[in-house]
């Protein structure tokens, strides 16, 4: 029976053994040209006649060039797969973060409705606080507030829900915001409705 530790181990990701596996095979084909370069400086080094000694050197700088290549596109290969691992580092917590969003929208509805209410001051105060919790904790993992009342409307980072004239802002200017928007890093988790 055969034993494959990769399918055993949940914390292994397919990205990285495939960037193994490929990257071995990047490795085989350089030492396969850095022999056949070898065997042609050897073969150069003893007296040839003029049109094999030239034929052979031909062959040598072929040789050199494609091992050139392939070091160029392991490198870049290795670049590549750096940059996907850190994009899937920095946004691990993405899905997270959007099942958090709603609760935090609910309890800034709480306080709203806590605001206007006469008789619910200690439950806005713990509201409150839980709130304040809750956007320190999506602080901390990057994740940022849109809140873009009286900026220039946005496409990428807002979603129009309705315009309406108004006196105190600029035409293509955010007057209302429905729902804040946020941020993970430099990427937008959900657009403000405005």
């Amino acid at each position: 029976m055969s034993h494959n530790p990769e399918s055993e181990n949940p914390d292994v990701e397919p990205s990285a053994t495939q960037a193994n596996s490929d990257s071995a095979s990047n490795d085989a084909a350089l030492d396969e040209l850095e022999q056949a370069i070898e065997t042609t400086a050897a073969a150069r080094e003893q007296s040839l006649p003029g049109d094999e000694l030239s034929a052979v050197k031909a062959d040598l700088d072929q040789a050199e060039r494609r091992v050139l290549m392939a070091q160029a596109e392991l490198e870049n290969f290795r670049k590549r797969m750096r940059r996907e691992m850190e994009d899937e580092r920095r946004f691990a917590s993405l899905p997270l973060i959007k099942d958090l969003l709603g609760v935090v929208d609910n309890l800034q509805r709480a306080i709203e409705a806590a605001e206007q209410s006469e008789s619910g001051g200690g439950l806005l105060e713990g509201v409150k606080m839980v709130a304040g919790q809750m956007e320190s904790i999506l602080a901390k993992h990057n994740c940022q507030v849109i809140d873009p009342l009286g900026e220039e409307f946005d496409p990428n980072r807002h979603e129009a829900i309705s315009q309406q004239p108004s006196d105190e802002h600029d035409p293509g200017k955010v007057s209302l915001v429905y729902s804040r928007g946020y941020l993970l890093h430099d990427r937008v988790v959900r657009p403000a409705q405005v």
